[in-house]
């Protein structure tokens, strides 16, 4: 199998809610292409997917260092501490992810992270 269809399959993996099977996929890309946007993105779904919060906290981090405009990223980090009930950190990355790209789940995450803080 070579790379792009390793990287296909983990996308369908992770598609039909097999997380580890696609990090099991991601391994060899991340060996030797761990600095591609693509793989890493995809690595770090797959950790949120799993409950990997902490990796998928430190990939997230990672893209968003070299690509602060990544709306998406930034969206799943805000997402990934809210999962880690670390809300106070999660609701800028949300704001900024829902003020960079119009997408209802960024507003709804925004407002859902926003009733827990005032309750």
């Amino acid at each position: 199998m070579n790379e792009i269809e390793r990287y296909r399959f983990a996308e369908r993996l992770l598609g039909m809610r097999d997380p580890l099977g696609a990090l099991m996929m991601l391994e060899p890309l991340l060996d030797e292409h761990g600095d591609d946007h693509g793989v890493q993105l995809l690595a770090a779904r797959s950790y949120y997917h799993s409950a990997q919060l902490g990796r998928a906290k430190e990939a997230l981090d990672g893209l968003l260092e070299r690509d602060p405009s990544d709306h998406y990223a930034r969206f799943l980090l805000g997402r990934t501490l809210e999962r880690a009930s670390r809300l106070d950190e999660a609701l800028p990355h949300l704001r900024m992810a829902a003020a960079m790209h119009a997408d209802p789940d960024y507003l709804d995450s925004v407002g859902r992270v926003e009733r827990k803080l005032a309750a």
